[in-house]
């Protein structure tokens, strides 16, 4: 076999590789997604998973709703107002996400695709006065929506798609290897492409962890959010003081117990020094 030869089935063979490699990592690097909202007690609230190679690799529990701003022309048919679309992310979604080293993605698309939600999260890593830190955080939100649909929208001006982004958003800074809760509402501001207005993003009863799951389906150790966390201190600071109080008065009353048994048990030497002849 001539060099020439040679070559043409070193080539084929090196074709041969790289399919059967790209075929392989495709294999390995499979990413699957669950949408497990059915299993929440909370109506309101969406259960995500996405899994990488039969493990969870990034779980999300939320409830969420968009205030979308749009305008209508008023009866004249001259000028516009503005009125208000409320719209809850609902139950049933279709989920898509992808999971990296220091960055994940989660996307939701609900209403036949007639609105979307991506949230981009990473990790990051921060030199700090003890050493190395990391923490994870959500980067980027971003909310497309249709002022064409009807069950929101009323006679949208330019109804259609629009696109609403978040800008330099820094928001659920947890360390790395926790997972983030938080009950209270946070809301997030998105700049849409319509007119330039603001969509208000409403999250609540948040519980998500897009990095370092070690169980399968189990979040782990949660990061709490300062609200929580006052709320919690609210709750808890009348029992610490019904206790600490409790403790005081039963210290002092102990207290009082034992003077009034040594007092009592006390002779007691008479003043006028006529009554010491009745003693003895």
């Amino acid at each position: 076999m001539d060099l020439r030869g040679r070559t043409v089935l070193s080539v084929d063979r090196l074709r041969f590789l790289l399919m059967l490699f790209y075929t392989m990592a495709g294999i390995m690097g499979e990413q699957e997604v669950e949408n497990l909202s059915g299993l929440s007690t909370n109506p309101e609230k969406d259960i995500f998973v996405v899994r990488e190679n039969g493990t969870t690799c990034l779980m999300a529990e939320f409830a969420a709703k968009f205030i979308v701003p749009y305008n209508v022309w008023a009866s004249n048919s001259v000028d516009l107002l503005t009125e208000q679309a409320d719209i809850s992310l609902t139950r049933g979604a279709e989920v898509k996400g992808r999971c990296g080293h220091n960055e994940s993605e989660l996307q939701v698309f609900w209403v036949d695709r007639a609105y979307a939600l991506k949230m981009l999260f990473v990790k990051e890593s921060h030199n700090m006065s003890k050493g190395p830190e990391a923490t994870w955080r959500l980067s980027k939100v971003q909310f497309v929506y249709d002022s064409s649909e009807k069950t929101h929208f009323k006679d949208a001006v330019a109804a259609g798609k629009h696109t609403a982004n978040s800008h330099h958003l820094s928001a659920l800074v947890t360390p790395a290897g926790k997972s983030y809760e938080c009950q209270a509402q946070q809301t997030i501001s998105l700049a849409s492409s319509d007119s330039q207005k603001t969509v208000t993003m409403i999250l609540s009863a948040v519980h998500i962890q897009p990095f370092d799951i070690i169980s399968d389906f189990v979040f782990s150790e949660e990061h709490k959010c300062p609200v929580d966390e006052r709320e919690q201190l609210e709750e808890t600071l009348p029992l610490i003081l019904g206790l600490i109080l409790g403790f005081v008065i039963v210290v002092t009353l102990v207290i009082y117990h034992i003077h009034h048994k040594m007092t009592a048990n006390q002779v007691q030497i008479p003043r006028d020094r006529s009554q010491y002849k009745h003693m003895g």
